[in-house]
């Protein structure tokens, strides 16, 4: 396929079935998955990211999984310029490149490139997170406000990530991050199609997420949670154990929650974040495919090929 274009997405909200169906798509034609899930980069949590199995990732050769320690923040434009290099290794291989995952952020970094951000120093965010469990993100917020209102204006008081990410652009480098916006733009790559397994009705999608809930419970779950709470070294402020389910069951550990309320709010909050993934696919070109209708997988397969042709 010398004249094809090499790389194509497939996105969704969680427990729409992408999984499946990427295997399918890497058993259709020659290829390699870039994961694109914030979740997966991390080691150790396996279990609360539904995690493609060993099998599958020796079946197909799988990227951006289990590259970064959970204290190891991994942003948005690291994504980007890792998957744009892999997609050029990928081809020159001769294989399809294909994205499969539910940050939207990530694709969107990726398809219309990032602005140029300083790097992450993490003893200044170091710092903004012990001072902040002390005065609270409110306070912080506070402070930005008066080094960069521009950025303040548009978070919330209690927005700790973008909060934490702004003051530790000002202090690392004396300048507002909102004066890095545009100032210097990396290209996007574009995929041939955006893939996107979406559902008709929320009654089978709310379904699934219950089950794969249950299941990830049933499998040991808490007992992943666990072994990273025994580290010592991480804290739920990490973008790591922010992931939803992992926020859950830390808090329920600290607060002394029930099983059932844990599985409510852990329910509750992946519904939400369904939600917000549905959204952000509504405001991107794409291909819809039915996720909750028979014979979705088959669909995705023809929609592919067809791109491919």
């Amino acid at each position: 396929m010398p004249n094809a274009p090499r790389l194509l997405a497939l996105a969704g909200p969680t427990a729409s079935g992408k999984t499946d169906a990427a295997m399918a798509l890497a058993g259709a034609f020659p290829s390699e998955i870039v994961s694109v899930d914030s979740a997966l980069v991390y080691r150790g949590m396996d279990i609360g990211t539904a995690k493609p199995t060993a099998a599958q990732r020796a079946a197909v050769p799988h990227h951006l999984i289990d590259i970064r320690d959970p204290s190891q923040p991994y942003s948005a434009a690291e994504f980007a310029r890792d998957a744009a290099r892999l997609v050029t290794e990928i081809n020159a291989r001769g294989r399809v490149a294909l994205l499969v995952g539910g940050t939207m952020l990530y694709f969107k970094a990726l398809f219309e490139g990032l602005d140029e951000m300083p790097a992450a120093d993490a003893a200044v965010r170091a710092a903004i997170e012990d001072e902040a469990r002390t005065q609270g993100w409110p306070a912080m917020h506070a402070e930005l406000a008066k080094a960069d209102p521009v950025t303040a204006a548009r978070l919330a008081p209690n927005d700790s990530q973008r909060i934490q990410r702004a003051l530790e652009v000002f202090r690392s480098t004396g300048k507002p991050l909102s004066e890095f916006h545009g100032a210097s733009r990396t290209e996007g790559l574009k995929p041939l199609a955006l893939l996107s397994l979406e559902p008709d009705g929320r009654a089978w999608l709310h379904e699934r997420i219950a089950q794969r809930f249950d299941a990830m419970l049933a499998e040991g779950f808490l007992d992943e949670v666990r072994a990273l709470r025994a580290r010592g070294d991480l804290d739920p402020g990490l973008p790591s154990l922010r992931s939803v389910g992992y926020r859950q069951a830390w808090q329920a550990m600290d607060e002394g929650w029930g099983a059932r309320e844990l599985r409510d709010r852990g329910i509750f909050a992946t519904r939400q974040l369904a939600k917000r993934q549905i959204t952000w696919l509504r405001g991107m070109q794409r291909t819809v495919i039915a996720c909750d209708r028979p014979g979705a997988v088959d669909r995705v397969l023809q929609a592919a090929k067809a791109a491919l042709a």
